[in-house]
């Protein structure tokens, strides 16, 4: 399965980034993050945050598409939290598992690093739970280095998460 669209996503498309996070971050977390998590954060809690961030001027979210299907996105820009600073930050970077290993995570990585690259900052950031291994793996593959541990603030999960930042070069 090849041949996603990637475009800029925009208000309509709330719905469709809710479906795939939801899909995506239950199937990835699933065995890791607590039951009452996996239950709370349905697709209806994550329109309305889809919502509120696609209206947000300092993020940019890039949906790729399969035909008229979410299956990937990313979404990045203003840091949410200080362990980030001073960079900028990848918020969410999903692809459904079909898609996988087919590049398409690596081009909607680069599309986040690029614009962010061109829009002049030092580098990039995001937070990785310690347990993801494959995403971990994943991001080191794409030039991550991983940095310090800290502990996610989420209400219904304190999860253990790794800092991973890339720099790009100066002029």
């Amino acid at each position: 399965m090849t041949g996603l669209t990637l475009r800029p996503a925009i208000a309509q498309d709330a719905a469709a980034l809710a479906r795939l996070h939801h899909q995506v971050w239950t199937e990835t977390y699933a065995d890791l993050a607590p039951p009452q998590a996996i239950v709370a954060l349905t697709e209806a809690h994550r329109l309305a945050s889809w919502t509120a961030m696609l209206a947000r001027q300092d993020l940019t979210t890039r949906i790729a598409l399969h035909g008229d299907t979410a299956a990937g996105l990313v979404c990045f820009g203003a840091a949410s939290d200080p362990v980030f600073a001073p960079l900028p930050e990848i918020r969410h970077l999903y692809l459904l598992a079909a898609y996988r290993g087919q590049g398409q995570g690596r081009r909607l990585l680069d599309a986040a690093l690029d614009a962010l690259r061109a829009a002049g900052h030092p580098g990039a950031a995001l937070a990785v739970v310690e347990q993801n291994h494959a995403a971990r793996a994943f991001y080191a593959r794409s030039g991550g280095i991983e940095a310090q541990g800290f502990i996610d603030k989420g209400p219904l999960w304190r999860s253990e998460n790794r800092l991973v930042t890339w720099t790009f070069p100066q002029d």
